[in-house]
């Protein structure tokens, strides 16, 4: 195993009587990558990272967490993850502070290291004001905190966040999103969601599940590149129809098209290319090389969500 792979899962499988939960996975996370598994409910998200964590066994298959076998080397393991589980098992009865020293107590840290640990994680998690407060008496936005701050308490080299954001309102997903953001300039990070803006705006790389299988893996950029090559142009152009539809016919470059009337002279041209490039170069020379009236040349790419239902349906097509 490479000094730069945090986790490498390869030909992972987990069974229950009469299902299967996770089916022949496998993948690798750089050390400082932020990469999101994606999936609905039941993909499977949650059992990998209860493996990952050591806390569940697997049927088949081996993982490796910074070198160390989850199954045979697990101590190890857990010295170097800190995992917080979408359902965060805090002890509502105490105090923040006295919670998160608790907790690194646990983890194997001396009196004085979990002192200075505790404050280190409060300040980056933003609870130092209610570091007195029980926990019990804290929204749900800051319990979330108190979680992370339970997870990174120990200073792990991975950290692994099962639906972080479940149940929060939109300001404390955006609190939280970033905070895990500011940790993953020191941390490798592996997260799982069935929010697209959750993994679209905090994560580096997305590892699409569908039905415990891997159907995707790789940076948005590249996945929108697979899907749609550079997306598809939109101009809006004052010309006559007979012009534009010949033009666009006679353009190599050119897969499909539509011309269809927007307000006044001018026609909206949604064109898409067939070998993936960018046309809006040719398209803005071909306009003023025509003398045509061009008010409009934008690209739009294909969102997370389309490259989501996408790779879905292409796998269901493959399976027919």
């Amino acid at each position: 195993m490479s000094d730069d792979i945090m986790i490498e899962v390869s030909n992972l499988t987990k069974r229950y009587p009469g299902h299967t939960a996770v089916a022949d996975v496998s993948f690798a996370v750089g050390r400082g990558e932020i990469v999101g598994l994606l999936g609905p409910n039941g993909a499977g998200k949650s059992t990998i990272l209860r493996i990952l964590s050591c806390f569940m066994t697997a049927t088949t298959g081996t993982v490796r967490v910074a070198g160390f076998d989850v199954f045979h080397e697990s101590d190890e393991v857990r010295r170097r993850i800190g995992y917080m589980p979408e359902n965060n098992p805090l002890h509502l009865d105490m105090r923040v502070k006295e919670y998160l020293k608790f907790r690194a107590r646990l983890k194997g840290l001396s009196f004085v290291r979990s002192r200075d640990r505790v404050g280190v994680a409060m300040e980056q998690c933003g609870l130092t004001h209610v570091s007195r407060k029980i926990v019990g008496q804290l929204s749900k936005g800051y319990r979330q905190r108190v979680g992370l701050a339970d997870a990174l308490v120990h200073e792990p080299e991975l950290i692994i966040l099962d639906e972080p954001t479940v149940g929060l309102d939109p300001n404390q997903i955006r609190s939280v999103r970033q905070l895990i953001k500011d940790l993953g300039r020191h941390h490798t990070i592996l997260l799982s969601t069935h929010m697209l803006p959750e993994v679209e705006l905090t994560c580096s790389r997305i590892i699409i599940l569908h039905e415990g299988r891997v159907l995707a893996s790789d940076t948005r950029e590249n996945l929108q590149h697979q899907i749609n090559g550079s997306g598809q142009v939109v101009a809006e152009i004052a010309a006559s129809r007979e012009e534009l539809v010949a033009c666009w016919r006679e353009m190599e470059a050119v897969d499909t098209f539509d011309v269809a009337p927007a307000d006044g002279e001018y026609f909206r041209c949604t064109l898409r290319a067939a070998n993936g490039e960018d046309l809006r170069s040719l398209v803005y020379s071909e306009a003023r090389d025509r003398g045509w009236t061009l008010r409009e040349l934008s690209r739009s790419q294909a969102s997370l969500e389309d490259i989501f239902v996408q790779v879905i349906r292409r796998e269901k097509e493959e399976r027919v």
